[in-house]
């Protein structure tokens, strides 16, 4: 007897709401009328008054080539594509289950909707349809913020409705509705459905298929063909019921397309993101141009400067020598001297793949001996020759007030004690002499190396103490290749551009001067010598080049930078986890810069230039390379060998 009690009060209920939706059909139709002829200045709803609520367009970021290396991270994923550009299925089946009478109405309210809408509810004991049209829920949507309808807000939505049907042609209608309207699991518009759930282009969908999307928009969680698929399949197939009731298709059609299998195939497009971690780099840089919500919202065309093939070989020439479980991690950054763009990013941990921080941008590693270049510059600067002579012992230990420390004065060795000796400055550059860099920095003192440093590209924080020459500041691979780019660039300074263009505007601009060229070849000319003969022969190529190794101490970290005119690049091994020995890999009992990372130089650079004019590196004037005696500074003496190593 209750249950009868209950089930009359509740068809009594829904009676009453049939009468309401009745008499509010009726009074939709005649309030559209006035809307069109006179829209109240009372519900403020002309739509160029209106501003449109932003729903943003996913920013797409593609390498050089224009292949997609992701999207930027959103909570709105959506692709505007022309009605042309979707399956002609999607307008058909949202049509039928959504508004049937869409393209034969005169009016943006729908009576006959409503009216419908109200007797199913009433058979079912419960809310099954709405009588909205399709205009109208576009009109909900992009005009109108989203708490609970009121008689107001609905009277605002259908005066809102009629003059978008005043407006636009139904075609345009149908279009936005299709592009703008909630689909679930962050997809907005069908292109963004189509791919989330399908893996395809919304012009590639099957009826099956078109009908599932078609009926997400009424109750996109509770429908989620991902998270409840068999509700999903029973939601498919009321659209496909309702394309055969409106003789869109036929019987056989409808047999087979309902029985067919969901065939979901879960995309990527919006999560996926190749060329890690140049692709995370971009977008922090992306951000940094056009601020954060602009990149995550604005539905930008981002073209990098990562150009394909070389991040393949980057990533081949790593391969080439590590990359085993176990093995230590490496990284390559190349860039063009003459612009600053980031042509390759490529990174490689064994076992560390889901490193929160970028190896090759964010780490901070001792630079051991690449940092020499610094302090070659600094001399160069300060007008000491090239072909200065100095006296190189084995050890030294300097009590100069600039380089006393906490312990005393410095003391410091040659890598191995290999090489020694009285030796011009080209030489001491080609053998990586610390002795003999150690009495440099005294003269041209660790300022100056610090602030040639800074104007050459290193971001990272540096402290003015004598030992810097040796490398033992923390600095990433991005910072080494900058500052040996703006050597090949013969003294000019261009930022790291991971960015070509956004919308086909191109960014980046003209660089700074920081070293004269003269200064610049002179260092260029040095550097050429430790390929040559020096230190790091493995890397020799089959052109001019110009380079550095360096090993940090107690071969935690190896490094090797160098470039031709056309291409910058560096290398560092390391273990990522900790600061390690670098010990006994592929026969190499202790790894230093000249070993691996020379010839996974060597690797990504003979290849990455063939192909490109042999340019001779530029040469400092014959005066520039006379002979001059420089005697150590007096205070420097002898000493037994210490522990501080770099090479």
């Amino acid at each position: 007897m209750r249950r009868a009690r209950r089930r009359a009060g509740l068809r009594a209920a829904v009676l009453t709401a049939f009468v309401l939706l009745t008499g509010v059909a009726a009074a939709g139709v005649a309030v559209a009328a006035l809307f069109i002829s006179d829209p109240p200045a009372l519900l403020h709803c002309r739509l160029p008054a209106t501003p449109r609520r932003m729903l943003g367009n996913t920013t797409f970021v593609s390498d050089e080539s224009g292949d997609s290396l992701g999207a930027v991270p959103s909570t709105r994923n959506r692709e505007p594509v022309p009605l042309a550009r979707m399956s002609p299925w999607l307008a058909k089946a949202t049509v039928a289950i959504e508004d049937r009478r869409f393209w034969t109405r005169e009016t943006a309210i729908d009576a006959v909707a409503i009216v419908r809408a109200a007797a199913a509810n009433y058979r079912a004991g419960k809310t099954v349809q709405g009588g909205s049209t399709l205009t109208q829920q576009l009109a909900r949507d992009l005009y109108l913020p989203t708490p609970a309808p009121t008689l107001s807000r609905k009277l605002k939505e259908a005066c809102l409705a009629s003059q978008l049907e005043q407006r636009d042609s139904k075609r345009t209608i149908i279009s936005d509705y299709l592009n703008d309207v909630y689909y679930g699991q962050y997809a907005y518009g069908v292109q963004a459905a189509a791919e989330t759930y399908f893996s395809k282009p919304a012009t590639r969908l099957t009826l099956a298929q078109a009908a599932l999307i078609a009926g997400l928009p009424q109750a996109p969680t509770m429908y989620d063909p991902l998270q409840h698929p068999g509700v999903a399949k029973r939601r498919r197939n009321e659209v496909l019921a309702a394309l055969l009731d409106s003789r869109e298709i036929s019987p056989a059609r409808y047999r087979i397309a309902s029985r067919s299998r969901l065939g979901l195939h879960p995309g990527s497009r919006y999560s996926a993101a190749h060329g890690q971690p140049f692709f995370a780099y971009s977008t922090r840089e992306l951000e940094r141009h056009v601020g954060k919500k602009r990149a995550r919202h604005g539905g930008l065309r981002v073209d990098t400067t990562l150009d394909p093939r070389l991040q393949r070989l980057a990533a081949q020439a790593i391969g080439n020598w590590l990359g085993k479980p176990g093995e230590p991690a490496a990284a390559v950054v190349a860039m063009t001297p003459g612009t600053g763009a980031i042509r390759a990013m490529a990174v490689d941990a064994p076992g560390h793949h889901s490193m929160a921080f970028n190896l090759a941008t964010q780490s901070r590693r001792q630079a051991g001996s690449t940092f020499k270049l610094f302090t070659l510059t600094a001399a160069m600067e300060d007008g000491i020759p090239l072909n200065s002579v100095w006296n190189g012992p084995p050890s030294l230990t300097i009590p100069d007030p600039i380089c006393m420390n906490s312990d005393g004065p410095w003391d410091v060795h040659n890598f191995a004690d290999e090489e020694s000796g009285t030796m011009s400055l080209l030489q001491a550059t080609a053998n990586s002499v610390n002795t003999i860099f150690a009495q440099i920095v005294t003269k041209v003192g660790p300022g100056k190396i610090v602030d040639v440093a800074q104007a050459m590209g290193v971001q990272s924080p540096l402290v003015p103490v004598c030992s810097i020459t040796l490398g033992p500041e923390g600095v990433s691979p991005l910072d080494m290749t900058d500052a040996f780019a703006t050597v090949a660039a013969g003294g000019i300074h261009h930022a790291p551009e991971a960015i070509q263009s956004v919308n086909g505007r191109p960014l980046g601009g003209p660089g700074n001067r920081v070293l004269t060229p003269a200064v610049a070849s002179k260092v260029t000319y040095a550097l050429s010598g430790v390929i040559k003969d020096g230190t790091g022969t493995a890397a020799a190529l089959d052109r001019p080049a110009a380079g550095k190794t360096g090993t940090a101490e107690s071969f935690e970290d190896a490094w090797f930078c160098g470039f031709v005119p056309q291409l910058a690049a560096c290398v560092w091994v390391g273990y990522p986890q900790a600061e390690i020995p670098l010990e006994n890999l592929d026969g190499f009992g202790q790894v230093v810069g000249g070993s691996i990372p020379a010839r996974i130089w060597h690797d990504f650079m003979a290849p990455a230039v063939h192909g490109l004019p042999v340019k001779p590196l530029p040469a400092p004037p014959a005066s520039a390379l006379k002979a001059k005696g420089v005697q150590p500074a007096p205070s420097a003496t002898p000493s037994p060998p210490v522990s501080l190593t770099a090479h």
